[in-house]
């Protein structure tokens, strides 16, 4: 009987698709998967098509593969926007859309090539995945798509509409999780924030029946939108389950730049909202787009004074890249590159700033998920992450701590992170 043939998986984007190549390792039973690419047969790209440059990325790894000889296989939300592309110039052997990810194995077993685009945009997957492979977490994706219509997007085009898992399979889920060692889990999804709409439930239901489980030490939400966040939700983040982090995509501090973005936000509703978290004592983080066609200096100077007021913690601030098919690609008074990393810059000293504040005024007993180690020559050095979703590193002669809770009373709290040692 021959060896199994090795399965690398390269996953480009979101937390999303981190998932969805989660289903399709839960669905390979005829091929064994590695870890390195270096020691694959078959490389299975999951791609991502956020951004132009996105697809520049992953089409320059898909080049790099074939002149490796790999089998290649491509899939992911690129398969929308490249697929025929990709397919045409040879560079996967095969292509399929997220529908047909759990057909995984019998996918790789086909003697021709094939090339599936998605002719079932209302899927949900069935699978249950009940391990994350060498991590201490895991994500759990909720639901699929987007009715949104940001003009910088094209992930609902990609995606979908918003449509939701059945609750019993996200409970089930998440027992299956809890048997295999995983303390904390993300949920995750296109549009987190509309679990449920399609169901007549919503997120907060869930949480509270997730809860009611018992099984989590840890529950943290992905990315949610200001609209999305009312009276019963603001009560459920009071469960003891819940991480004290929200990350709220805000997209920009300018009511004029949140028109052109078509964003349903405006930034007085926007402050008051993480005005109210922020006295409850969350950490609070968000996503910026700097340079999108339209932000003139007068218009990023309001933005940056508007930005200073919100009590923010973490960021994740994204340069405007272009991507083909939004409405924002046909917009003009484009900003140039070296301005726009500039405000990037800004943007992230000041949040820096007030996450080392953050720290220092609340330096209280944190509990922290073990996550990774290096050698050192005093033992280990290990991270983690705390209930802030804040850095703690720690050194430990001990050397089989990863996946376990840890509380710090006595720490130092520096710029980058929290330092302990136990």
């Amino acid at each position: 009987m021959s060896a199994l043939k090795k399965v690398y998986f390269k996953t480009f984007g979101c937390r999303t698709n981190l998932f969805d190549t989660q289903v399709m390792k839960s669905n390979l039973e005829q091929f064994e998967c590695v870890e390195c690419e270096s020691e694959a047969d078959i490389v299975i790209v999951n791609s991502c098509t956020v951004t132009n440059g996105t697809d520049a990325g992953v089409r320059g790894y898909l080049h790099k593969m074939r002149d490796l000889n790999k089998k290649v296989y491509f899939t992911g939300c690129g398969v929308g926007t490249r697929g025929q592309e990709v397919f045409s110039r040879n560079l996967a052997y095969g292509v399929f859309a997220h529908s047909f990810k759990e057909n995984i194995d019998e996918l790789l077993q086909s003697k021709e090539r094939f090339f599936h685009k998605e002719d079932s945009p209302e899927h949900i997957d069935s699978t249950i995945v009940t391990e994350f492979a060498g991590k201490s977490r895991a994500f759990l994706k909720i639901q699929e798509g987007c009715d949104f219509a940001c003009s910088y997007c094209i992930i609902p085009s990609v995606r979908g509409k918003a449509r939701s898992y059945p609750k019993e399979k996200i409970l089930r889920q998440i027992r299956s999780l809890a048997e295999s060692g995983i303390g904390e889990v993300v949920l995750t999804g296109t549009n987190v924030g509309s679990y449920g709409k399609d169901l007549g439930y919503n997120l907060s239901c869930l949480i509270r029946e997730i809860y009611a489980l018992g099984v989590l030490k840890r529950l943290r939400i992905g990315s949610l939108e200001p609209s999305q966040i009312d009276g019963e939700f603001k009560e459920v983040l009071e469960l003891p389950v819940m991480e004290k982090h929200l990350h709220i995509a805000l997209q920009h501090t300018s009511d004029a730049m949140l028109k052109i973005m078509n964003r349903h936000n405006r930034v007085e509703s926007d402050l008051e909202l993480f005005n109210y978290f922020a006295k409850k004592g969350f950490c609070l983080g968000s996503d910026f787009i700097v340079g999108h066609p339209g932000e003139s200096e007068s218009v990023w100077e309001e933005a940056l004074n508007n930005f200073k007021r919100f009590p923010l913690t973490h960021l994740h601030p994204f340069v405007y890249s272009k991507r083909d098919g939004t409405k924002s690609s046909e917009m003009k008074n484009d900003i140039k590159g070296n301005v726009s990393k500039q405000r990037l810059h800004t943007l992230k000293d000041i949040v820096a700033q007030n996450n080392f504040e953050f720290r220092k005024a609340h330096k209280i007993p944190l509990n922290v998920l073990c996550e990774s180690r290096i050698e050192s020559s005093q033992g280990f050095v290990y991270t983690g992450l705390d209930e802030f979703f804040n850095r703690m590193r720690f050194e430990s002669e001990k050397d089989n701590i990863e996946g376990q809770w840890l509380t710090f009373k006595d720490y130092d709290v520096v710029m980058e992170q929290n330092n302990g040692k136990i």
